[in-house]
């Protein structure tokens, strides 16, 4: 067991009753730039590595498997999206059990480097509200399968795995769900860059599109609009945090963002909604360990 600082979103700093556009919190999804203040808390975590069993999608909101990728580089945009999703998709249908359709939306690589527009991302906090994931269906399935699909089982499920090397800076660490309170969860507009894309209908797909933000424009919302909605996570003494110690690229963690039918969704008690996840600083990391580089793959799961 080891103790580091994480960073919450602070209560003080944001109007809960807010829900108007930029008004409501809000962040950049090519951030940094938020409208909160974040806070920050000692906690303790555990090595997964010994315990792995004790831990699913289900009960937890995480999974973690020994799944080497045929990908290893990551730097061809068009390979990773043929055949990388490819293996994500598979992967899915292996280790979750009555999967019926995979439908990979998004991906995004982080790299620990100066020069890298997209870096790990020090503050707890899911990808996907619940309003967030039925709107992500609807963009990305013809309506009528989209209305079908709407009344079964449907998850969002990141598939997160290091790039090169061990994930040993700036890891990854998730709290288990059962140690969260719906009170924790605080619903944030997610602003993309306005684009004026005339022939491409997915403005809000920032795969390739990435920049280093100007530092001079982070509090500024100036040319962004809103096109998502996630998650920031309250302080909680509660919040028990994991990490798998220098994750391999050859393991691959799940982490539900979503599930329409976990316990405060009306479905079965004890089903995890989602898990809180955060890069971190971890004290025990050696000062010359090579800078993190990491694929998430964010994917739609339908059930039988």
């Amino acid at each position: 067991m080891t103790t580091s600082t994480f960073k919450y979103i602070d209560p003080s700093t944001y109007d809960p009753t807010a829900t108007a556009p930029f008004q409501k919190p809000w962040s950049k999804v090519d951030g940094p730039g938020y409208s909160f203040r974040l806070t920050d808390h000692k906690r303790s975590m555990e090595n997964l590595r010994p315990q792995l069993q004790n831990f699913n999608t289900d009960n937890s909101g995480f999974s973690i498997f020994s799944a080497p990728a045929k990908e290893k580089s990551f730097t061809d945009d068009a390979a990773v999206r043929s055949g990388y999703y490819a293996e994500v998709e598979q992967l899915l249908k292996d280790k979750l059990p009555n999967v019926k359709k995979v439908v990979i939306f998004d991906h995004t690589i982080r790299r620990h480097e100066k020069a890298s527009p997209r870096q790990p991302v020090q503050q707890v906090h899911v990808d996907q509200t619940p309003q967030a994931a039925e709107t992500r269906v609807r963009r990305h399935l013809p309506p009528n399968e989209a209305e079908q699909l709407l009344q079964g089982r449907y998850q969002i499920i990141n598939v997160w795995r290091p790039i090169s090397h061990p994930a040993s800076d700036f890891p990854l660490a998730v709290i288990d769900w059962r140690t969260t309170s719906p009170s924790d969860f605080v619903k944030i507009d997610l602003l993309y860059p306005q684009r004026n894309n005339n022939n491409n209908n997915d403005n809000d797909d920032d795969r390739g599109k990435e920049q280093l933000p100007d530092a001079a424009s982070h509090m500024s919302t100036e040319g962004y609009e809103v096109k998502g909605e996630t998650y920031g996570v309250a302080p909680n003494a509660a919040h028990k945090f994991y990490y798998l110690k220098d994750m391999q690229p050859s393991e691959a963690m799940f982490i539900k963002c979503f599930d329409s039918r976990s316990q405060s969704n009306g479905g079965e008690k004890g089903v995890a909604d989602c898990t809180p996840h955060t890069a971190f600083v971890d004290p025990d990391t050696p000062r010359d360990a090579r800078g993190r580089q990491s694929i998430e793959v964010r994917s739609l799961v339908f059930y039988e």
